[in-house]
């Protein structure tokens, strides 16, 4: 009965808090389930979802103040994730392509837009204008569904969305100026305040905000705290973006690209940030998006039809010669032109802050007293309508041509080959170290893998009882929690052995563990730690390549990564399974690369870096003749790598055994990583004739290590 009387006291619209958000979140949960039998966007039905339970639709509930809070928190969150995945490598590479995409999705738009406003409206100059700029500015609404799709690293996507900084910036320059100009108020004091508050924002977001966070992120380690101080600097962004006479979505996006270095994509903080933004902020922008949806204007106003029409084509026709443009210039595929027509060409962000700025902004007073308005209302509900339709079809086109994309970059793995294997394992002793060797772990694997990562707690028979079991089993538990967080999965491993370089060896061998990540406590010293008789025990027994790791702060607050490598180091068979490590971490956390190197190792690189490009710096590599010189290099914040080898191959020197003695005195203040590479692994990447074929001098061995690398890095 309290049900009964529940349901009949519900007025519509509904103003239930409890209730409306219920019902929000199940058109949130139950919107992408049926829309993915029918193969249409979950974004596009979510858009529908909102005109369906709108105040122009059904009218089950208010666009009220609560949604808008919801929406617009979305729609920065959607910029600000836009800037967040960008690679600064890619983009810095990518950005003289970025600014002329920017600008002929700009200036087509603007020409094509004006000459409608003028000629096809009847509008004034500054309307025309400022609905030219509506046209021009684009909301990366399809974006999620590129990144979902796996072909958010695309080069036809980085540039996309770099041309979005650079058209949405001038469109929205354009508002600025034109709402002032209709007011009245373009003077030199207007310039020059413009000018000064743009310098400041700059300085401030893309100088000041990335050094503040590495501090803040280094000093708070808490996932609650690191979260909500992100949560702060997005919305801190937008507020000042509107402070300097920008929208604030400018500021969001800004925001992600400043602190995109020091938030690797594959820690746990990246993770929440997406999830969230994914699972409610984004969900939520695009219902009260589709709250504004009037369908019932195509029934009652000629007019309107007319100009939704019209709009709809010049802004469709106008990001569609854009993104061909862009395709002829530079020489992009089909499925490349299609994405980048579908990330250009949705109409929400920047075209609802410009429109309803023009709806607002009253220029003048109609003979019979009522105001004449910059853009009137029958463009304000034309607006809508193109909104609706440049969505659907940005979804339709972004998700086609991702899917292209996909298809084709399968079709270049040739047929019969087999995928290579990638098995990490690591010995897990506690709570402390765990963490900073799972961390490790995660950006030396290759994207994709989630179920490669084995962790392993070995006890002795003499301590077999039930304390000390559960005690392993709980620190293994936490230590899967903490993969969990980063969207991998740990696989857990107990085995009671008496003989600690036994067990890991027969672990490996049982699993075909490829990589093996051991972990040094920064208080102990080299001889009574892995750097001692255990490690030469294991390299000894073990066919893996071996990461001896001792961290001395947190992986992802690294500013460099410091490699050293060992003269004819790409001679040696298991050569191009650590490098592609290396190209790992240089693609997950984004810092800088330092190579020390030999002219003939630098040459092999360079050949490498042509298709397969990171951000490095090369350097000579210094003598071997004293290993402790090599200490002079580093800085604070520097992370170490230094790759040796083993008796009898190519790079060997007699001095490396010296190293693990040093690194425990000349690197207590510094993390490092002694990367001791596997020749045999290699089997498992080549065939087997090629293996046994006659490989007697360098140029056929180094032809065996090209074809390794090929195949490895083209996974």
């Amino acid at each position: 009965m309290n049900w009964l009387h529940f349901i009949s006291e519900i007025d519509l619209p509904i103003t239930h808090q409890g209730l409306k958000f219920f019902l929000i979140l199940l058109i949130i949960l139950l919107a992408p389930l049926v829309l993915n039998r029918l193969r249409i966007p979950p974004l596009l039905g979510l858009i529908i979802a909102g005109a369906v339970i709108g105040p122009k639709g059904l009218e089950l509930m208010e666009r009220d103040s609560g949604i808008l809070l919801s929406g617009t928190a979305g729609l920065l969150y959607i910029m600000f994730l836009a800037g967040l995945e960008i690679d600064l490598d890619d983009f810095k590479e990518n950005s003289k392509k970025s600014f002329v995409f920017g600008m002929y999705t700009f200036l087509i738009p603007m020409i094509l837009g004006t000459l409608a406003g003028l000629y096809l409206f009847g509008f004034s100059m500054p309307s025309s204008l400022l609905l030219a700029s509506m046209f021009a500015s684009h909301t990366l609404i399809a974006y999620p569904i590129v990144s979902k799709l796996g072909v958010a690293k695309n080069r036809a996507v980085n540039v996309t969305v770099g041309g979005t900084l650079i058209t949405d910036t001038l469109a929205l320059l354009v508002l600025a100026v034109i709402v002032g100009m209709a007011q009245g108020e373009i003077n030199l004091m207007f310039w020059v305040k413009l000018f000064f508050s743009l310098l400041v924002f700059a300085v401030l977001i893309l100088i000041v905000l990335p050094r503040f966070g590495r501090w803040f992120l280094q000093k708070n380690e808490d996932n609650v705290t690191q979260y909500i101080f992100v949560l702060a600097v997005v919305f801190a962004g937008a507020l000042l973006a509107e402070l300097a006479g920008l929208e604030g979505i400018i500021g969001s996006f800004l925001v992600g690209l400043a602190i995109s270095p020091i938030i690797p994509r594959t820690s746990g903080l990246f993770n929440r940030i997406e999830f969230v933004g994914n699972a409610i902020f984004i969900p939520f922008f695009l219902i009260s998006v589709g709250m504004l949806v009037d369908f019932r204007v195509f029934f009652r106003d000629g007019e309107t039809v007319f100009i939704a029409v019209a709009m709809t084509l010049v802004a469709t026709g106008s990001k569609f010669l854009a993104s061909l443009a862009a395709q002829k210039s530079f020489g992009y595929s089909k499925a490349e032109r299609q994405v980048m027509f579908g990330l250009s060409n949705a109409q929400a962000a920047a075209t609802l802050a410009a429109v309803l700025v023009g709806y607002n902004t009253i220029v003048g007073t109609s003979a019979l007293g009522e105001p004449i308005r910059l853009l009137s209302e029958s463009v304000l509900n034309g607006t809508i309508i193109m909104i609706l339709v440049t969505c659907t079809i940005a979804s339709l086109e972004a998700q086609r041509g991702a899917q292209k994309i996909i298809l084709s970059g399968a079709s270049l793995v040739e047929k019969g080959q087999k995928e290579v294997a990638e098995r990490f394992l690591i010995p897990i002793r506690s709570e402390e170290t765990s963490q900073d060797l799972i961390n490790l772990a995660i950006n030396l694997k290759s994207a994709g893998k989630k179920n490669s990562l084995y962790g392993l707690s070995i006890l002795r028979p003499e301590s077999q009882d039930y304390t000390t079991e559960v005690t392993a089993q709980k620190i293994l538990n936490k230590a899967s929690s903490f993969t969990a967080a980063t969207d991998n999965f740990l696989i857990e491993l107990m085995r009671y052995d008496a003989d600690v370089v036994h067990g890991i060896a027969s672990v490996v061998y049982e699993n075909k563990i490829t990589d093996l990540i051991l972990g040094l406590h920064v208080q102990t010293e080299g001889k009574d730690s892995f750097l001692g008789q255990v490690t030469n025990s294991l390299l000894e027994k073990v066919n893996a390549t071996t990461y001896i790791f001792k961290p001395h702060q947190s992986f992802a607050s690294h500013k460099r990564h410091l490699v050293m490598i060992p003269p004819q180091a790409e001679l040696e068979l298991g050569f191009p399974f650590w490098l592609v490590k290396i190209w790992n971490i240089a693609k997950n956390t984004g810092s800088r690369m330092i190579f020390y190197v030999n002219d003939d190792t630098r040459e092999y690189l360079q050949n490498i870096l042509a298709t397969n490009f990171i951000r490095v710096e090369f350097r000579p590599f210094p003598s071997w003749d004293d290993p402790g010189n090599l200490s002079i290099f580093l800085k604070k914040d520097d992370n170490l790598i230094l790759v040796l080898s083993r008796k009898g191959d190519p790079s060997y020197h007699p001095n490396m055994d010296l190293v693990p003695d040093l690194v425990a005195t000349w690197l207590k203040d510094h993390s490092f990583i002694l990367i001791y590479p596997n020749p045999l692994e290699v089997r498992s990447a080549l065939s087997h004739d090629f293996l046994h074929s006659n490989v007697a001098g360098p140029s056929s061995r180094l032809e065996v290590i090209r074809s390794a690398i090929n195949r490895l890095f083209s996974k």
